[in-house]
């Protein structure tokens, strides 16, 4: 077997492989790379050490059967029998649900996930995301401090159970999207730095050096990253990758990371012969993000709307704390600016980062599926000190409500997984660090965080306390009771009106129209023929569709279909679907 790694300051470098030595040659015909060959099947551990140091894992390896500090395995992915022919799920059209493996099931792992889809299939969504599967110490956290990034987490079950789980899913028609961290590594078990530049201190990102794409030896660096992302859409039949924090992605070069990388999917989705999509976590408003590149942007496909569920959940919930201090203030016209805008800061005075940010959506452009809409995500429940739902705060009318904005509004939906039946069960930040130094840091540093808040530090869960991970997992036994049920059957109702009504999915932001007040606490929209009426206030609001005789589609509590006046009286803390055509 070929064996080969990028070590361009290394004087030697050794592959022990099976408890055997070999040392390696340079590669004449690329700079900085080692090559050699050595006997070796699926599943044989190896390693490389540099300039006589201590044996480490492969930086790009395909398996860590024992943790990220332990030695890395041969994967040969050809072994694995592929049930399902896939000819991909594209993006337009799409319900997004995004789920941790190791919370959705007690048992935390992807073949006990996979047994759950069925459950996905009769809500309606259409894409499973995964939040991230690479390595990290210990078998339980959130995953964002994973190494290994070509490798599969082995408590979840590793590579042979995320191939099992894709065709599972792919096989009750459901594409599978992966969230993956090109930003920063874990602190633990982090060994590139050994091998070359893959850092840089020309920048700093809240995690330290930034990961080096622009600095000396940053050619090799970014084909690490370009190569893991392609690897997973290829070696395991993905739809999709969620690209976590790129406004973290430090890049000075004229040809940014990004565009390097939608340009390397698209490539590999015309060779597969399916379609292959990006969506990017990004803080930054930037339309050049979701732009086409043949239009002067960075070609990806979709990125989070942050900016959406900020209004929405100020909205509901009267929080205006932080960031969410400028859209409290707006109300209900921060709503339908991003409804109707898609971003709130387009150029605004964002009084959280004390400058301008952001501009403005070309909304002949850019097409609304483009944008995800969300109430719910692992960010905004997960990083709260106690990890609440909003179940745990909202009746259940206006989590119905909720619902309504996000599944019949312009955006791709996505949703947090549990939201679905208003999960009783938090969903907590939790870490399963081996290094007892770390784990304390982390400790002080969340109770630190929240203590400037005004939260006594007993309130806030023990990251490494395994109750705070159990705590944190699904209940099962709620959506066949209520008020789960309703809620769960609500949302099976609106994401079905959602694939067969074809104006909740037209792409022209230009087409909505938006009415609202205030002071009544009312809300409603216009998607071609379908009207969206939705009241937050406690009493009955009568709210003017514009249009005489609509039918209902869909209704929280009962209403009365309107009359020729056009006005339909809609319950407190209720919603409604509507039609003209």
């Amino acid at each position: 077997m070929h064996f080969e790694v990028w070590a361009p300051l290394a004087e030697r470098v050794t592959l022990h492989c099976a408890g055997t030595p070999y040392a390696l040659a340079r590669d004449p015909a690329r700079s900085g790379w080692w090559t050699g060959e050595a006997e070796a099947t699926d599943g044989t551990r190896y390693g490389f050490s540099v300039d006589d140091g201590s044996v480490l894992p492969d930086p790009r390896s395909r398996r860590q059967p024992d943790g990220p500090d332990g030695p890395s395995a041969v994967v040969d992915h050809e072994r694995y029998a592929w049930r399902v022919p896939w000819a991909g799920r594209g993006l337009p059209g799409a319900v997004l649900y995004e789920l941790h493996v190791g919370t959705y099931t007690p048992e935390g792992t992807l073949d006990a996930a996979a047994g759950r889809l069925a459950h996905l299939v009769e809500l309606g969504v259409t894409h499973v995301q995964l939040m991230p599967l690479c390595p990290f110490p210990g078998v339980h956290g959130w995953g964002y401090e994973g190494v290994s990034l070509w490798a599969v987490h082995e408590p979840y079950g590793g590579p042979e159970a995320l191939k099992r789980f894709v065709d599972a899913a792919h096989e009750l028609g459901l594409g599978v999207v992966l969230d993956v961290v090109h930003n920063h590594l874990g602190p633990s078990g982090n060994y590139l730095p050994a091998f070359g530049p893959y850092f840089t201190e020309t920048h700093h990102t809240p995690w330290g050096a930034a990961v080096n794409l622009d600095a000396p030896g940053s050619d090799e660096v970014r084909a690490y990253f370009l190569g893991s992302a392609l690897a997973w859409l290829r070696d395991y039949r993905l739809d999709g990758l969620r690209l976590d924090a790129v406004h973290a992605l430090r890049d000075t070069r004229a040809c940014h990371f990004l565009e390097e990388l939608s340009t390397a999917v698209d490539a590999l989705g015309a060779e597969v012969e399916r379609p292959l999509f990006l969506i990017a976590e990004s803080d930054l408003n930037d339309p050049r993000l979701i732009t086409a590149r043949e239009e002067g942007g960075l070609g990806l496909h979709a990125q989070w709307n942050d900016d959406f569920h900020h209004t929405l959940r100020t909205t509901l919930t009267g929080e205006a704390h932080g960031y969410y201090e400028d859209f409290a203030r707006a109300g209900l016209s921060g709503l339908a600016k991003t409804l109707t805008g898609g971003f709130f800061h387009d150029g605004t005075y964002s009084s959280f980062r004390g400058r301008g940010h952001g501009r403005p959506l070309d909304r002949t452009r850019v097409p609304a599926h483009r944008l995800l809409g969300y109430a719910q995500t692992h960010d905004q429940i997960g990083n709260r000190a106690q990890g609440d739902r909003l179940a745990a705060s909202l009746s259940p009318g206006l989590l119905a409500c909720a619902a309504a904005l996000v599944l019949t509004g312009p955006f791709t939906p996505m949703l947090f997984m549990g939201e679905e039946w208003a999960a009783s069960t938090p969903w907590q930040f939790f870490t399963d660090h081996t290094d007892p130094e770390l784990a304390e840091a982390v400790r002080r540093g969340r109770r630190r965080e929240f203590a400037a808040h005004g939260w006594a530090e007993e309130d806030v869960p023990d990251p490494q306390d395994p109750a705070t991970r159990d705590r944190s997992c699904l209940d099962w036994s709620e959506p066949e009771r209520e008020p789960h049920a309703r809620v769960l059957a609500w949302y099976r109702d609106l994401i079905a009106l959602r694939h067969t009504q074809p104006d909740l999915t037209d792409p022209d932001l230009e087409d909505i129209k938006v009415a609202y007040d205030e002071g009544g606490r009312w809300f409603a929209f216009r998607r071609g023929d379908v009207r969206v009426a939705v009241n937050l206030g406690k009493e009955p609001a009568s709210i003017p569709l514009g249009v005489p005789r609509a039918r209902v589609l869909a209704a929280w509590e009962p209403v009365g279909v309107p009359g020729v006046d056009g006005v339909v009286s809609v319950p407190g803390e209720s919603c409604v679907v509507l039609t003209v055509g």
